[in-house]
């Protein structure tokens, strides 16, 4: 009696034993691999605002004065990417034309474990977009310099590129704010022995330009509010000429689009 309750014992507790130890084990394995994920941190800007709309139709009078009020909405993706592009071409019949294109990219960044945060890829592309603007063929008097008060960062490139149309001198202003990067390019032209614009004055246009589009960005993610856009009577456009032809003057637009926008320009996600 006495070694079989020794024995019916001895069973009893090396059975507890063993169980406490495997439930132990595995709790032990689950809390090392949830501690072991990997996690990132989250993307401060969760949406962009409308490509189209991100500019103030003050800003688009100045800029492109003769261009459609809606602009070109290019590729996008709600949310992450957007494009708009405006043309004009302010026709003076035999003493030229005055040929203006703006196009805005914006791309927005998630955070994600195997590529980074968002702002640090949005950091690289940043950088990226800049070489880009640097390197378009054929680019003469190539400048860049930094440009305050436009987000996190903003470079200004601007150099003279010949093409069959003029001379066209290209201003574009690379930003970065948080996780999102906005692209400005902006040019402009005189055609049929207009003289060409003043290279700062557009220069001085698309950091304007790229300054409302970084508050717009900001402004869709609850930080501020977006100004309103000044009614359209509050800057007058000037009358086409009487001279100017309709439909030479779609003809001469469509032809120097195609040629106004930089090789490198286009935003894309790689």
């Amino acid at each position: 009696m006495l070694i079989a309750a020794g024995c019916s014992s001895d069973s009893g507790d090396s059975g507890s034993g063993s169980g406490g130890d495997k439930a132990a084990g595995a709790g032990a394995t689950v809390s090392a691999s949830a501690s072991a994920a990997p996690t990132v941190q989250a993307a401060t800007y969760k949406s962009l605002p409308e490509s189209c709309g991100v500019l103030s139709s003050k800003t688009l009078k100045s800029l492109v004065p003769k261009a459609a009020k809606s602009g070109k909405k290019g590729t996008s993706e709600a949310g992450t990417r957007g494009s708009c592009s405006w043309s004009s071409l302010d026709n003076n019949g035999v003493k030229g034309s005055q040929f203006r294109w703006l196009n805005v990219s914006l791309l927005r960044f998630d955070s994600d474990t195997s590529r980074g945060t968002g702002e640090a890829q949005a950091a690289k592309y940043y950088e990226q977009q800049i070489q880009d603007a640097q390197s378009v063929a054929g680019a003469k008097n190539a400048k860049s310099q930094a440009v305050s008060g436009t987000g996190d960062a903003a470079t200004l490139v601007r150099y003279d590129l010949k093409k069959k149309e003029g001379a066209f001198k290209q201003q574009t202003v690379v930003s970065r704010v948080e996780n999102v990067v906005v692209t400005v390019d902006y040019n402009g032209a005189g055609l049929a022995g207009d003289k060409a614009p003043s290279a700062d004055a557009l220069a001085q246009l698309a950091e304007r330009a790229a300054k409302e589009a970084v508050t717009a960005v900001s402004a869709a993610n609850g930080e501020g509010a977006a100004s309103p856009a000044p009614s359209e009577s509050a800057s007058g456009s000037k009358a086409p000429s009487k001279s100017a032809s309709p439909s030479a003057s779609k003809s001469a637009t469509e032809s120097a689009s195609k040629s106004a926008s930089p090789s490198k320009s286009a935003a894309t996600k790689s």
